[in-house]
């Protein structure tokens, strides 16, 4: 599912309650992580939860890399919250994933307001890791 039609299905749902139920149900509509990509070099570190991201970098045909993301996690919400987070940034080129603001998208599904602090800093743990890696690509590619 793409990010519009996540935003435009988030529009449908006024209550907190049908909104967490649909973040669940994009966990369970994400694309399972081999069980071998649950190492601990993907796992993402500032989670509560167990979070593993993979991450693979695409240089052919463009001035800059492309970044696409996999990722897995032991729990239902914070699954579907790695869903949300991956049709924001995965399939992006690097200097579009350092410009883009999760938090803006939280906040305009008003998700913000209704994560514990345990759940923000996970989130923001995992914006920071995809950021790291655009980074990264973008270093190896001038280098």
């Amino acid at each position: 599912m793409n990010l519009d039609e996540i935003i435009e299905n988030f529009g449908y749902l006024d209550e907190w309650e049908d909104r967490y139920r649909y973040v669940i149900e994009l966990g369970r509509m994400l694309e399972p992580l081999d069980p071998e990509a649950h190492t601990d070099a993907n796992k993402v570190l500032g989670c509560a939860s167990q979070v593993w991201l993979e991450t693979k970098v695409d240089r052919s045909g463009q001035c800059e890399p492309v970044l696409t993301f996999r990722a897995d996690s032991d729990a239902h919400i914070v699954r579907g919250l790695v869903a949300l987070i991956l049709a924001l940034y995965s399939g992006k080129t690097a200097s579009k994933i350092l410009e883009t603001d999760a938090q803006a998208l939280f906040d305009q599904l008003g998700l913000s307001a209704h994560l514990t602090r345990q759940r923000t800093n996970g989130t923001r743990s995992m914006v920071e890791r995809i950021k790291r890696d655009a980074r990264l690509a973008v270093e190896t590619t001038t280098a």
